[in-house]
């Protein structure tokens, strides 16, 4: 699970707000405890705890006194927005610049992304 690139704690709260964004942890459903992350993962119990400080700092996950630690009420929707926000900040405002630098029209831009949403689109059997 963990690649060495960040350190742990973050890579385990980047695993949990990933679950929350793909559905596999819905609102209200209730997180491994650190016991059972350090158990698991083999990684000392204060690290997966400054990774859940971390979720609950940020509103993502919430603790029941003697019960656990939760996923919140509106996780995964703030979760998409930050997303979105990083998604223009850090890969679509760049690739419009790079697109006028290079003096590709934005409409031929567009156009691409058009295509290629419809392909993946026909090829998953989805419908508009």
């Amino acid at each position: 699970m963990f690649d060495g690139r960040d350190p742990i704690y973050l890579q385990i709260a980047d695993q949990i707000r990933d679950d929350i964004l793909d559905g596999a942890l819905k609102e209200e459903d209730q997180v491994m405890s650190t016991t059972q992350y350090a158990t698991t993962y083999r990684i000392n119990p204060a690290t997966a705890a400054k990774a859940f400080a971390e979720l609950v700092d940020e509103g993502v996950l919430y603790k029941r006194r003697g019960v656990g630690m939760f996923v919140a009420t509106g996780a995964r929707a703030a979760l998409a927005a930050r997303g979105r926000e990083r998604f223009f900040a850090d890969v679509l405002d760049p690739a419009v610049h790079e697109a006028r630098r290079l003096g590709i029209d934005l409409e031929d831009v567009i156009a691409r992304i058009r295509l290629d949403a419809g392909t993946t689109h026909e090829s998953s059997g989805g419908e508009s």
